[in-house]
C-alpha cells in the first residue's frame, strides 16, 4: 500500500509509529516545531514555526497525532480541507479537559473517583467539605508526568495550592484514591471497528515519570475481562479509530479509571517486541484502513525508561533477553531518552536481570523487589 500518514508531533511516539510504518509502504511525515525531533529520520518535517499547517496537510492522505494536546484549531483546520484523522476530534477534545473525561466515564458507567469542578478559592473550601481530605487538585487542560497536580493533605495548604494551580483557571478536584498499583489497558480499534485488547500492564513511576512496566501484569486475570470492558465502551461509543490507552487504579472496591489517551502510549512500548503485532503497527494499520493484527503476547515482559542520562549502549546490550530503543534526544533532567524491553528465555529471570539493569542505568531505577510474572 502506498500512503501518507501525517502525524502531529515529532517525538518518540512518532518516531516509533513510522518505524513500523516503514514494511507496509506507508510514509509518515511530521508537524514539529522542532526540526531536529526524534522523528526526522523518518520523513519530512513541516515547522509549525513557519506556517506550514497548510502544507503539511497537503502533503498526506490521512491524519494521526502523537500528543493528546494537539490544539483543537489545527485539526479545524484539516477537517475544513476534507481530511480524516484519527482518532478522531471529539476522543481528543474530551481527553484534554479532565472534567469533560470524567462525565464521559460516569455516562458509560465506567467507575471513578468523587469529583468536583474547582473554579476559585471558594471552590476549594468546598470540594474538602463535600469529598473530605486528602484530595487531588489537578488543572482541568494540560499536565503530564505528574505536572499540574497538587495533593492536598490539609486545609492550611489550601492557599498554597491555589497559588500554585490558580492561574489555569479551571480544576478538577478528585477524592484520593487508596489503591495498590496502577494499571493501563491498551486497545485499538479499526475502522471497520474490529477492537483488538493487549494484556494489562502493571506500571511503577518515578518522581511523577513512568519508570517500569511489568506484561501482563501479575494478579490480573480478574481484572483483565473487566479493563477490557470499559475500554470497549469507550471506543465504540467515540468511533475511535486507532490505538487508545486506559490508565487505571486497583482498589479495594475494584477499577477506578484515571484517564484516556487517545494515542500509542508509553507503557505499551514493551509490544514492539513483546506481541505479536505491536500497539505501533496497529495503529497504523487502523489509521490506514488496513485489517488489525494479533494483540496476543509472546512471552512475560518488562519495560524500562531511559530518563535524564543515556547508559553505556554496550553494558546494556552486553545482558542477553535485551532490546534497547534510543529516540535520539539530547540528555536532560526527567526526560525519556529510550526505553529498554527485557525478554529473557527463561521469565523466572526477569528479576535478576532487571536488578542487573539498575547498576547499569545512570539515573536509578524504582525497582520492585520481586518481577516474577
Amino acid at each position: 500500500m502506498d500512503k501518507t500518514i501525517g502525524i502531529f508531533g515529532g517525538g518518540q511516539l512518532g518516531r516509533m509509529m513510522a518505524q513500523a510504518a516503514l514494511p507496509l509502504n506507508i510514509q509518515c511525515v511530521f508537524y514539529e516545531a522542532n526540526t531536529d525531533c526524534p522523528s526526522a529520520a523518518l520523513g519530512p518535517i513541516f515547522s509549525s514555526k513557519d506556517n506550514c499547517l497548510k502544507s503539511f496537510i497537503q502533503s498526506a492522505d490521512v491524519f494521526s497525532l502523537e500528543f493528546e494536546n494537539t490544539p483543537l484549531n489545527e485539526v479545524d483546520t484539516l477537517l475544513a480541507d476534507e481530511k480524516n484523522i484519527h482518532p478522531p476530534r471529539t476522543a481528543l477534545a474530551i481527553a484534554q479537559n479532565r472534567l469533560s473525561e470524567k462525565n464521559l466515564f460516569k455516562r458509560l458507567d465506567i467507575p471513578v473517583a468523587p469529583f468536583l469542578a474547582v473554579d476559585n478559592l471558594e471552590d476549594i473550601h468546598s470540594a474538602v467539605d463535600k469529598l473530605g481530605l486528602p484530595i487531588v487538585l489537578k488543572t482541568a487542560m494540560g499536565g503530564y508526568d505528574g505536572k499540574g497536580q497538587f495533593v492536598l493533605r490539609s486545609e492550611d495548604q489550601i492557599l498554597q495550592a491555589w497559588d500554585e494551580l490558580g492561574d489555569a483557571k479551571h480544576l478538577i478536584a478528585e477524592s484520593f484514591v487508596e489503591f495498590s498499583r496502577e494499571v493501563s489497558i491498551i486497545a485499538v480499534r479499526g475502522q471497520d471497528g474490529d477492537v483488538k485488547t493487549w494484556p494489562l500492564a502493571e506500571n511503577h513511576h518515578h518522581q511523577g515519570i513512568l519508570s517500569h512496566s511489568i506484561v501482563p501484569a501479575p494478579n490480573s486475570d480478574d481484572l483483565q475481562p473487566i479493563a477490557q470492558e470499559y475500554i470497549t465502551r469507550l471506543l465504540n461509543h467515540l468511533d475511535y479509530v486507532g490505538v487508545l490507552t486506559l490508565e487505571l487504579f486497583v482498589t479495594p472496591q475494584g477499577l477506578y479509571a484515571n484517564e484516556m489517551a487517545p494515542r500509542v502510549h508509553n507503557s505499551g512500548h514493551w509490544s514492539i517486541e513483546g506481541a505479536i503485532c505491536s500497539q505501533f503497527e496497529n495503529h497504523i494499520r487502523a489509521v490506514a484502513g488496513l485489517p488489525l493484527g494479533s494483540t496476543a503476547f509472546i512471552s512475560p515482559t518488562v519495560m524500562i525508561n531511559i530518563i535524564g542520562k543515556h547508559p553505556n549502549i554496550a553494558d546494556v546490550l552486553s545482558l542477553e533477553g535485551v532490546h534497547l530503543h534510543l529516540y535520539n534526544k539530547s540528555e536532560r533532567a526527567g526526560r525519556k531518552l529510550g526505553h529498554i524491553t527485557l525478554m529473557p528465555k527463561d521469565p523466572t529471570q526477569l528479576t535478576t536481570l532487571c536488578q542487573k539493569l539498575a547498576k547499569i542505568l545512570p539515573e536509578p531505577l524504582a525497582l520492585t523487589e520481586d518481577m516474577t510474572i
